[in-house]
């Protein structure tokens, strides 16, 4: 009797600003499995975080989200995504500002980029945002570098950081307030 494999994660590519905030908030997301801050979609191969500070290089700040599709879907990530950030700021995220910290969504299957073009067309309907357009980049995942091994886990090894403490810990308070039953139990 053959056995069946589980069904594979996935993956896809979230854009939210500074990579560190994004990273913090998806690490503690049930279901999950992975996250990595990187740089995507950039026109310069393995670039470095200054090379992408300076906007010379094409690349978003991103994380590379692994998910079991079993314990949570597409749907569910792409919530928490637009909750946990501004999507009608173009090249901004608070005092972050840059092509760096665009809104982006780098899809990895033409399923996912469906299911992103969906969600943002129903919060559009739904004037999720008080009618402010959505300006999130959504493009399939055409380049990916890992960020440095000292942006990884950036939060959960410096937490008392100003910049944590100011910016990345109230984005995850906001996610554990909205999205508490989503918290990773571990």
């Amino acid at each position: 009797m053959p056995s069946s494999s589980p069904d594979p994660l996935e993956t896809i590519v979230l854009g939210g600003g500074c990579f560190w905030c994004t990273e913090a908030v998806f690490d503690r997301v049930e279901g999950v499995t992975d996250v990595e801050s990187g740089y995507a979609n950039g026109h310069q191969p393995q670039p470095t975080y200054e090379q992408v500070c300076s906007g010379s290089t094409g690349h978003a700040e991103v994380v590379k989200v692994q998910f079991d599709p079993q314990r949570i879907g597409l749907r569910e990530i792409l919530e928490i995504f637009f909750v946990v950030h501004d999507p009608t700021t173009l090249n901004r995220q608070g005092n972050d500002v840059g092509t760096q910290y665009r809104s982006a969504i780098y899809t990895t299957t033409d399923a996912q980029q469906q299911t992103v073009r969906e969600v943002i067309a129903e919060l559009a309907a739904h004037q999720a945002y008080g009618g402010v357009p959505i300006v999130t980049e959504v493009a399939p995942l055409a380049s990916y570098w890992p960020a440095e091994d000292y942006h990884q886990d950036y939060f959960l090894k410096h937490p008392g950081q100003g910049y944590c403490a100011f910016v990345v810990a109230p984005k995850v308070e906001k996610f554990r307030k909205t999205f508490g039953e989503r918290m990773r139990k571990d």
